[in-house]
């Protein structure tokens, strides 16, 4: 859908592959952002259920994990499988940027701060067993978590580097570790 970038996708092209009128994509979806929207959240959540992501039973385990190593191994997973579904699209948008675009621009931005969300609510679990630092110290490690686990670092490694998601698995999986054990 966005092999040539934002700026050079169109609702006519897309409709066209689906093999509807430009007007059902109009008004079933909406414009071109609102349909990367779409396309973003069902890839993001890997099916079209109404069911948070933070619900879903592998985002329960990194809430549940008794341990550090635990939580950095299931956080590892579910990162790996969140970049798997999205990093591909969310490439496409942060290289070719949001074309001008103030819908989009606000997707990018809300993608980022849920993301933020996201890695603030996987810490939660570790917290509630104490096994966290206290609270200044906590908003350095949400940080570090959200560079941690950027789309770019997935990107940079697998896609640039030639790494296997299951390397990239791994050498998250040790950063997360290492980011939230003290010194």
């Amino acid at each position: 859908m966005l092999s040539g970038g934002y700026a050079r996708m169109t609702i006519a092209d897309l409709a066209r592959t689906a093999g509807v009128s430009a007007q059902t994509v109009y008004n079933s979806v909406g414009g071109k952002a609102e349909v990367v929207r779409a396309v973003y959240d069902v890839m993001l959540a890997g099916d079209e259920e109404p069911v948070p992501m933070s619900s879903r039973p592998e985002f329960r385990a990194v809430l549940e994990a008794p341990d550090v190593p635990g939580w950095a191994a299931a956080y590892a997973a579910v990162a790996r499988m969140i970049q798997q579904r999205v990093g591909p699209l969310l490439g496409v948008l942060l290289a070719h940027g949001p074309a001008g675009d103030p819908v989009l621009e606000e997707l990018v931005a809300t993608i980022d701060a849920q993301r933020r969300i996201g890695n603030e609510e996987a810490l939660q679990g570790l917290a509630q067993r104490g096994l966290l630092p206290s609270r200044p110290a906590r908003h350095r490690l949400v940080d570090a978590v959200w560079v941690l686990t950027a789309p770019e670092v997935f990107d940079r490694l697998v896609r640039r580097s030639g790494w296997s998601a299951t390397a990239y698995e791994r050498w998250l999986a040790a950063q997360l570790r290492a980011a939230v054990t003290p010194p």
